[in-house]
Parts: C-alpha cells; sequence; structure tokens
C-alpha cells in the first residue's frame, strides 16, 4: 500500500471537506493482490464511518459493497506484475448526497462491457461476470474510462447516500 498522505494525525490530509468545494476525498494505492482489495474495502468502510455515513446502515454497506467489487475487478482483471491499483472515494454533500468510488488499474486492453450491456445470464457470464452486476444493481450509475496520462483504465460507480 502507498499513501500520498503525509501525516495520518494532519487534519489537513484525513479528507475534511473544504468549505469551498462541500466535497470530501479519500485517495489511496493499493497493491494489485486479493489483501489490497481486502485493505481498500475497510478503509473505504472506515472512511464513510469517519465521514458520518455509520456503519450498519444501507448506504454505508451499498459504497462498502461497491467498492470491494471494483477492487476485487481490478486484482483479478486488470493486475499487471508490479503495479498497483488507485481507489478513489468522494462523498459530496447536499441537495444530493452522493458517493464516488473510482478504481484505476494499469492494464488498458481489459475493459468491461458498457453500462447496460452486461450478459444477463450466469451462462453468458462464464467464470465472472458476477460483480459488475451487483454494481450495476446497487450504482445510481457506473462506467469507465481510459486513464488520463497513463495506462489502464479508470471504472467508477456513483452511488446515493439517502
Amino acid at each position: 500500500m502507498k499513501s500520498n498522505n503525509l501525516s495520518p494525525t494532519d487534519p489537513a490530509q484525513l479528507g475534511y471537506p473544504s468549505p469551498y468545494l462541500g466535497c470530501r476525498v479519500f485517495a489511496l494505492r493499493f497493491t494489485s493482490t486479493p489483501r489490497g482489495a481486502r485493505l481498500a474495502r475497510r478503509l473505504v468502510g472506515v472512511r464513510l464511518d469517519e465521514w458520518g455515513v455509520p456503519y450498519g446502515t444501507g448506504p454505508h454497506e451499498t459504497v462498502v459493497l461497491v467498492a470491494a467489487e471494483l477492487a476485487a475487478n481490478a486484482v483479478r482483471h486488470g493486475h499487471v506484475p508490479g503495479r498497483d491499483f488507485r481507489l478513489v472515494l468522494r462523498v459530496t454533500g447536499a441537495p444530493r448526497p452522493v458517493a464516488r468510488i473510482e478504481v484505476s488499474d494499469t492494464r488498458a486492453e481489459r475493459v468491461p462491457p458498457r453500462p447496460g450491456k452486461l450478459p444477463g445470464t450466469s451462462a453468458e457470464l462464464g467464470d465472472g461476470g458476477r460483480g459488475l452486476l451487483l454494481v450495476e444493481a446497487l450504482a445510481e450509475r457506473w462506467g469507465w474510462c481510459p486513464r488520463l496520462g497513463a495506462p489502464g483504465k479508470t471504472v467508477w460507480a456513483e452511488c446515493l447516500l439517502t
């Protein structure tokens, strides 16, 4: 795990909202391993709770599950030896509280289908793909795009917090 945070106790680095932006941001790189995906999921849960989306609530569980699926997909389908994946969590406030999860990996040639184009049956999915079906069912919207200025892709999802 690699962090761009200066100090875990520095309030400016904890992602607390700027009075001008009305947005909280958490970003971290993780090893492209199952352990890195688990850690990403746990830290998303901790950060949401710190930001007032408590454990055990529907929005908390939804965002954590979506983050877990995107992180697991980055490890399973986007792994490049020696390369990490990056997770960004953004939570915006009023008038419509939304959590946006972005997971970037460095494997550009393996991309997911576009939203609405996922296979509908288990036979069509083969060995994988069920995670994105969960993301599509739980998220308000999701998608992917090529990474800007670097090889790879970013898969993102937005979940309502109300």
